[in-house]
């Protein structure tokens, strides 16, 4: 038994395993659940609010708007019917988006909310696996901040998706000067690195935005980098295994005739688990460094515990006291008189 018991303190000092009983510990599980669950409904009403309103760009861009929705597609398999991959929306239906009299506008803004909703529930989430409660901060200042990041996203998006433009040219005219043809496997594999390599970097840049910025919590860039980077590299395993992974939902005759909408709450809870496991690898280095993710927070909890320590030795020396006068009491009552 001893030696099971050391093979077993051998692997739970392992970083990973100690971030997954964290997450375990943490609820990661459950919050990754419910962030997914939203996640449905802020994504079509983020998309619907983007095109209504920002839409012509891409309506008079053709290039950048077939980069955008390939990126989009690879971002979340079966969101977009596109190269032959069947999804929910049309793209073609999108680009026809506009925000037309009062009913459009209502619309819009009741759509505008539930997207910012899920970036305070993802705050939420996340600080929740620091141990640490809601942010402190003013309703409005905070939905002011979630709705800044919600637009931050969609214009990254929309900028990787322009870059993708930018390198399929640049690729195109480095293998016309190599008279390497468009149609070539090196074409093919290199044009899809790229894409690849920039999906990196976005979801990079995402993930350290969710993880300090959203959050409001104080994380070292070191360790704010590698959290993100690991779960950026994580999200494009993901990503590359989308249909494999989804793949099962439409082959099962029982779900077929919903197995879209299946397939994409599988894919939005993988997902958010890699999320919330990329906050869990931050909160149990900072933890283990002994660095605070909330200063304030943390001296606030430091003063109540040594209010408390105050407390419990100032009970425990008024016990002794009291005790001391009763032994004192008893010892007077029972102490014999003395001799004439």
């Amino acid at each position: 038994m001893s030696a099971v018991k050391k093979v077993i303190d051998w692997v739970m000092a392992f970083r990973p395993v100690r971030v997954v009983v964290h997450f375990t510990e943490h609820r990661g599980f459950l919050l990754a659940a419910g962030l997914s669950f939203q996640s449905i409904f802020a994504v079509f009403a983020g998309i619907w609010v983007g095109f209504a309103t920002a839409g012509l760009v891409l309506r008079d861009n053709p290039g950048l708007s077939d980069a955008f929705f390939t990126t989009l597609a690879r971002s979340v398999p079966g969101l977009l019917t596109w190269n032959g991959q069947k999804g929910v929306i049309d793209p073609q239906q999108l680009l026809q988006v506009e925000i037309l009299g009062w009913t459009g506008a209502i619309a819009a803004v009741g759509l505008l909310f539930t997207a910012v909703g899920w970036m305070s529930s993802a705050r939420d989430a996340i600080r929740a696996l620091f141990g640490l409660p809601g942010e402190r901060l003013n309703f409005l200042l905070l939905k002011l901040k979630d709705f800044g990041l919600t637009v931050g996203f969609g214009a990254a998006l929309i900028v990787s998706s322009a870059l993708s433009v930018v390198g399929s040219e640049l690729l195109n005219g480095v293998l016309d000067w190599l008279d390497v043809g468009d149609d070539s496997i090196f074409s093919a594999v290199t044009g899809r690195v790229i894409g690849l390599a920039l999906m990196f970097v976005l979801d990079t840049v995402v993930l350290a935005m969710l993880y300090r910025v959203l959050s409001g919590l104080k994380i070292p860039l070191r360790r704010l980098l590698v959290g993100s980077v690991l779960g950026a590299a994580a999200l494009g395993v993901l990503k590359l295994l989308g249909g494999l992974l989804l793949g099962g939902a439409g082959r099962n005759p029982l779900l077929a005739s919903f197995a879209i909408i299946i397939g994409l709450l599988i894919w939005f809870n993988l997902i958010c688990v890699v999320i919330l496991l990329g906050a869990s690898w931050i909160a149990v280095g900072m933890a283990d460094a002994g660095i605070a993710a909330d200063p304030k927070i943390a001296a606030e909890r430091r003063e109540r515990e040594r209010v408390k320590r105050e407390r419990e030795e100032a009970e425990r020396a008024e016990r002794e006291a009291r005790a001391a006068e009763e032994r004192s009491w008893l010892a007077k009552l029972f102490r014999r008189p003395p001799r004439p």
